[in-house]
């Protein structure tokens, strides 16, 4: 073994991922699954029961008790009110936006197919941060949104709760239908529905025996990709359920966290964890399913475009309004905010630049605007050094699988690093972070405790991101041959010089894409950091929701508006160095 481990190196870097990954991303999963049946520290005399003994307490308490409606219950149904209501609606709009877009001559349809994809680049709470601005009523404390300090009554209902959460998600969660299911349309042959429409069938019949059969998996595909994130999604909850008691399963496993709840973190955090895994294998198996429907055309595919006739400018109204609440209401909401002394008062007085560059502010915490702040620029340098250190380690990491996967002699280990790393992907953002928790907050064996430190969110990062890392990496080394290496090896190059001369020079895109990605990802991320992060390893996420907390809602809305920027930089980078648009749309 060690004779074909030296001549193929390939093996040996396959089985040394394998460990590597089985502790950073299987041990994680089974340490918070037993943290839900074992006895956790400051509980022993409670149960009567030594720590780490086996136990059903905190299942019963979850499941049965009398907190079970507030621990469990509850939170459930909110969050399967939201992923239900979000599918329907993202997913419904969604198909009529990719349908003008794909299938019309709408007015504008080149532009409207890149910019209805921008609310998909921003991260969700751009969006709850925006509505809470023109909202936010005196439920909470702080600083009254617009409406109120203009004297409208805002009700709880619209401020906070099911249905802005719902509104928020929908918006951004549509450029996703719209990309997956335009995509499919786009592909689809219209000489099918010439041919039907010779034989005599009308619009209606064409639409429900043609179009959406064919379409019918790349859509399923889109509504249980959304439910499976609307499952772990906890910016939005956080910022507009939370300040209410309106919980989700996510913000509850937060609250579970913070309040010392372990063991009942850990039965939310697995709740959260099947009900992903269940929804994610769904998408598997109709993803296998529509590799059966095939389009056949006669002579390549045609993509004639059906007319509006006067319609057609009618119609460009509701890709507009898209554009418009999703993208440019938010943004300026944002933008306005931070200049505005008191919310609400559009006079020229009201207005300055104190949130940005001001000096001597008279608030407590925050004395200077946030450019002039070490605190932000500590959080910028931290986000920037976490982040980009995890995303170059992902990056590649994922070209590494890619090599073992495609090149190890032993069939089962690429087959079984193929499912390691994919099995983040089917574990939502909050149950992952509170499983890597459970394994690195106390010291295991030689391993330190890293909670605290920027190690344990830079492995975190790396683990989260490798599903999508090491598929780029698989599908790269897909399209390269041996022949390369093999000459290489016959002139006597080794392993180190054939990744240096041939691998990594010819695959220096798909490497930049698989770095860029998760640097996106991570600039954008909220769930881990959330739960990982301390106030010395901040990151601009975690350090805008601090000032959020303090009800700084200026500060905090500028430091979103720079994450969104450098969030929609690095996405028009990965265009630019793939060579294709987002508008192209997705592979379902």
């Amino acid at each position: 073994m060690v004779a074909v481990m030296r001549h193929e190196p390939a093996l040996a870097i396959g089985a040394v991922l394998t460990l590597a990954f089985a502790y950073l991303i299987v041990a994680p999963v089974v340490s918070i699954l037993l943290q839900a049946v074992v006895v956790q520290p400051g509980d022993s005399a409670r149960l009567h029961q030594g720590e780490g003994a086996f136990t059903l307490y905190y299942l019963a308490r979850a499941f049965a008790s009398r907190m079970s409606g507030i621990l469990l219950w509850g939170p459930l149904v909110h969050t399967l009110t939201i992923a239900a209501g979000t599918v329907a609606l993202s997913v419904s709009l969604g198909v009529v936006l990719a349908w003008l877009v794909n299938r019309t001559d709408l007015v504008g349809r080149g532009w409207f197919a890149t910019a209805l994809v921008v609310p998909f680049m921003l991260p969700t709470w751009t969006f709850a941060l925006a509505w809470t601005t023109i909202f936010k009523n005196g439920v909470v404390g702080g600083q009254p949104g617009w409406l109120q300090a203009m004297g409208f009554a805002t009700p709880n209902w619209l401020a906070y709760g099911t249905l802005p959460i719902i509104v928020i998600l929908v918006l951004h969660y549509t450029p996703l239908v719209v990309l997956i299911v335009g995509n499919a349309l786009h592909r689809l042959d219209v000489q099918m529905e010439e041919c039907a429409r010779i034989l005599g069938a009308g619009p209606r019949m064409i639409a429900f025996s043609i179009v959406l059969p064919l379409v019918r998996p790349a859509l399923l595909s889109a509504a249980l990709l959304i439910f499976a994130d609307c499952i772990g999604e906890f910016a939005v909850p956080y910022i507009l359920g939370l300040p209410v008691n309106y919980d989700t399963l996510s913000t509850g496993l937060y609250r579970a966290l913070s309040s010392r709840q372990t063991g009942v973190a850990a039965v939310l955090a697995g709740a959260i964890m099947i009900m992903g895994v269940v929804t994610l294998m769904i998408d598997l198996r109709m993803m296998r399913e529509a590799r059966r429907f095939v389009t056949v055309g006669g002579k390549g595919g045609l993509q004639r475009r059906q007319s509006l006739g006067r319609l057609r400018h009618l119609a460009a109204l509701l890709p507009a309004a898209v554009v418009l609440i999703g993208v440019a209401l938010p943004l300026l909401t944002l933008f306005l905010s931070t200049v505005m002394i008191l919310p609400g008062r559009f006079t020229p007085d009201n207005f300055t630049l104190d949130f940005w560059i001001g000096s001597n502010l008279h608030t407590v915490a925050l004395r200077n605007g946030i450019l002039l702040t070490p605190e932000f620029w500590a959080a910028a340098w931290n986000t920037v050094r976490i982040v980009g250190i995890a995303a170059a380690i992902s990056g590649t990491l994922g070209l590494l699988v890619g090599y073992a996967v495609l090149r190890s002699p032993v069939r089962l280990i690429g087959q079984v690093l193929r499912q390691i790393t994919f099995l983040p992907y089917l574990v939502p953002g909050i149950a992952f972070a509170a499983a890597f928790l459970s394994l690195f907050a106390v010291s295991r064996g030689p391993i330190p405790a890293l909670y605290g430190t920027p190690f344990i969110l830079i492995l975190a990062l790396v683990a989260e991101n490798m599903p999508f890392a090491s598929r780029s990496g698989i599908a790269a080394m897909t399209q390269l041959g041996r022949e390369p290496e093999e000459a290489a090896r016959v002139a006597g190059a080794g392993f180190l010089t054939r990744m240096r001369r041939i691998v990594i020079p010819i695959q220096a895109g798909p490497l930049a894409t698989a770095i860029l990605l998760p640097f996106i990802s991570g600039i954008k991320g909220v769930s881990l950091f959330v739960i990982l992060a301390v106030p010395a390893t901040d990151v601009l996420t975690t350090y805008s929701l601090r000032l959020l907390d303090y009800n700084y809602d200026q500060a905090a809305n500028a430091v979103v508006l720079m994450i969104a920027l450098i969030a929609w930089l690095g996405t028009v980078l990965i265009q630019r160095i793939c060579g294709t648009g987002l508008a192209r749309g997705l592979e379902s």
